[in-house]
């Protein structure tokens, strides 16, 4: 994503996040499997932001928000300005990305269909956009550069169905007064926008944080409100840069930096001891495991095929099929969208939630093991097909 690309420093914030995102898991394991636990469960259980409203709660309600903010004002930007702003440039990374999206679905509901785990069928559809920059940066000296923004268009794409998914799936028990005031304040801050120019990033973060309070009483899951948040966002240029631009740069570190690893650290506390008979959630675990590591890049190969077939698309002719497939590989890792569904899907069933982010881990070695394997092997092959060549020149890498 953009945010994840534009705002550098000596190190690259992609690089950063992704070794954040990877120590919180690991302290997150290590401190819920150990005597620490109960310090662990205090510390997210126990600590109230204010009434009943717990710091776990204000994690995955209040700060994830403003993830979904900072996701939607990068769909807005990719959609006006970038990789999706024309229906040539859109149209291979969108139909990749049902693919993506659709087959690890079918995956999970056909394991699932006769199961009380049915609900969880949007936990394989994402993409850890962190976890796979850190993985493509790896490899960033052996592969095309425009792999790159094809793995970001994809993730973009990806994004708005996991939103969409949250928004309609699991939203529960609507409340129509405070999503009528809820929509009543998405019009004020529309009309500011367009009618009365407002520019100010803290007018829209204030009228903002009342948008989020009336959506989180109104039923529908809180985190939408970031995203209707930034649909109001001035996006137009007047003098230096406009307040989309403004906005990125001020919550970019924020969510790449604490956001993002706050919530890795706050829900994989994950108990690898569990006494459960593994057969009475085997096809959970095989929705999840099989949806993310074999659905989503099968979907993403097998639609972008059959599209450049039926000439629905066309494959940009800088990228092989082959690096399609490695894309499609790393696009598997799905961490942080996918806990963060799993946490809804099962809000009622914690047994269930540990066990689908058990999955998911599982899912994510998977992926980055056979995403690191291809590569290599792939690279190892060119070198070979170099020596044969003498001809070419020393610099290559997977197109």
């Amino acid at each position: 994503m953009r945010f994840l690309r534009t705002y550098r420093k000596s190190i690259k914030l992609e690089v950063l996040t992704s070794v954040f995102l990877i120590l919180a898991t690991v302290a997150a394991l290590f401190m819920y499997n150990t005597p620490f636990r109960n310090i662990y469960k205090y510390i997210f259980e126990e600590i109230y932001i204010i009434n009943d409203f717990s710091l776990h709660m204000f994690i995955n309600d209040f700060l994830m928000a403003i993830f979904f903010l900072v996701a939607g004002l990068e769909i807005k930007h990719e959609i006006l300005h970038g990789n999706l702003s024309s229906l040539k440039k859109a149209s291979f990374p969108v139909i990749a990305s049902l693919g993506g999206v659709i087959v690890p679905a079918i995956i999970f509901i056909l394991l699932n269909k006769d199961t009380p785990f049915l609900s969880g069928f949007c936990i394989p559809i994402s993409t850890d956009i962190a976890f796979a920059v850190g993985v493509f940066l790896i490899f960033s000296k052996k592969l095309n550069p425009s792999l790159k923004i094809f793995l970001l268009s994809l993730a973009v794409v990806d994004d708005l169905m996991s939103i969409l998914a949250i928004g309609v799936v699991y939203s529960i028990d609507v409340n129509l007064l405070y999503l009528s005031i809820a929509l009543i304040i998405v019009l004020i801050l529309t009309i500011s926008n367009r009618v009365f120019k407002v520019t100010s990033v803290y007018y829209y973060l204030i009228v903002g944080l009342c948008l989020w309070y009336f959506i989180y009483l109104s039923g529908v899951h809180s985190t939408i409100s970031g995203v209707l948040l930034a649909l109001t966002i001035p996006a137009k240029h007047s003098k230096g840069a406009n307040t989309l631009e403004k906005l990125q740069k001020l919550l970019v570190p924020f969510n790449s930096l604490v956001i993002i690893p706050l919530f890795a650290f706050a829900n994989t506390g994950i108990s690898l001891t569990y006494n459960i008979d593994i057969s009475n959630v085997n096809s959970l675990v095989y929705g999840i495991v099989l949806g993310l590591c074999i659905g989503k890049p099968l979907g993403i190969m097998l639609f972008s095929y059959i599209g450049c077939c039926l000439k629905i698309t066309e494959k940009p002719s800088n990228i092989s099929w082959t690096a399609v497939f490695l894309v499609s590989l790393i696009a598997g890792i799905g961490f942080t969208m996918s806990i963060f569904v799993s946490e809804i899907a099962f809000i009622h069933n914690m047994t269930l939630v540990n066990i689908a982010k058990m999955s998911i881990l599982i899912s994510a070695c998977i992926s980055v093991l056979s995403s690191i394997l291809a590569i290599i092997f792939i690279d190892i092959k060119l070198k070979l097909k170099m020596k044969n060549h003498s001809s070419i020149v020393n610099k290559y890498y997977i197109s």
